[in-house]
């Protein structure tokens, strides 16, 4: 027998922080997600699945209203079909047209399952999860709504013509590039969040997010921060731009000499877009990596139509991953 129920308790949230998902959850990240609902699915013989529901603060579409589905996790394809039913139901009774999922609230968290897993092995935080979740959501009548690409480039030419020439075009403008301050972590942090609140904005399905919540995630971050591979573009004293890269420390935990860059984010304020500011904090990453030694990049998360799509193709990007955020139409509830 098929029992869903929604969390409310203490000890109903312990619970479902403790079922396996996308990411590790606890309560209290749980309450600061801000979803309008969490649910449990128990058939009572260890059969399980959970998730939680935006609809009041999700993302805006033009001619939709979009309903949220994250903090996804489900034991098997009939779990996941009898929830994701269920999920679809209630979003529709709360006047959803379009159901969006895997996301945890915000594209500035955990969403999109990836679809093809290739041969290349995981890079540093990455996200995973069970092959067969992509199936989860198709068989219960989603298809995709966007996908996204990570590219592995091999060999990091430290060459680049256009590099020279733009630095002298943006150094006219007063604009200059600096490495990371990480002895003002949190400071540095705030003035890479000022770029991020203007230049996501146009990004699909995009949401703001509150300063500290974006502190929070990238305080996790600070022991694997060098800082020689986060680029600041700056004029005025104001940021204009960014480039943060990590490096692989997955390669270390399998015993590998660590060799490769990953480019996490790249953002420039909308006034420098389509200006070559991007190209000028890539291509003097490049230049940095090469010099400390790397050889190989890999281009995360790129979503199909972002210009770092073109700009690891014409790097030499080969596609090594691919991931997939789902969509389902609603139909009304009478």
């Amino acid at each position: 027998m098929v029992n869903i129920f929604a969390v409310e308790s203490a000890d109903e949230r312990e619970r479902f922080c403790s079922i396996a998902g996308l990411s590790m959850l606890t309560p209290e990240m749980v309450e600061r997600s801000h979803a309008d609902a969490h649910w449990i699915l128990d058939e009572g013989d260890g059969t399980y699945a959970r998730c939680s529901l935006w609809w009041t603060h999700a993302p805006s579409v033009p001619g939709q209203k979009i309903g949220l589905i994250g903090h996804y996790a489900a034991c098997d394809a009939e779990a996941a079909w009898h929830l994701l039913q269920f999920a679809c139901e209630e979003l529709a009774r709360q006047r959803c047209t379009l159901a969006v999922g895997p996301m945890d609230g915000s594209t500035h968290r955990r969403y999109r399952l990836l679809t093809e897993r290739g041969t290349e092995p995981l890079f540093f935080l990455e996200p995973d999860n069970p092959d067969d979740w992509p199936e989860h959501f198709t068989g219960s009548g989603f298809s995709p709504l966007a996908n996204y690409y990570s590219a592995l480039q091999m060999g990091i030419e430290r060459t680049d013509p256009r590099v020279s020439a733009l630095a002298e075009q943006f150094a006219g403008e007063g604009v200059a590039i600096r490495t990371f301050d990480a002895a003002h972590f949190d400071e540095e942090v705030q003035r890479i969040y000022r770029v991020v609140s203007t230049s996501f904005q146009r990004n699909l399905l995009a949401s703001p997010i509150a300063e500290e919540e974006f502190l929070e995630q990238n305080r996790s971050l600070r022991p694997y921060v060098r800082p020689e591979l986060v680029l600041l573009a700056e004029r005025a004293g104001e940021p204009v731009g960014f480039v943060f890269a990590l490096l692989d420390w997955l390669q270390a935990q399998r015993g590998e000499p660590i060799n490769t860059v990953i480019v996490k984010t790249l953002a420039v304020h909308p006034d420098y877009s389509g200006r070559g500011l991007a190209t000028l904090l890539t291509g003097r990453l490049r230049e940095i990596a090469h010099d400390l030694g790397y050889t190989r990049a890999i281009h995360a998360l790129m979503h199909e139509r972002n210009i770092s799509r073109h700009m690891s193709e014409t790097n030499r990007g080969r596609i090594i991953r691919r991931y997939t955020l789902y969509a389902r139409k609603l139909e009304a509830q009478r």
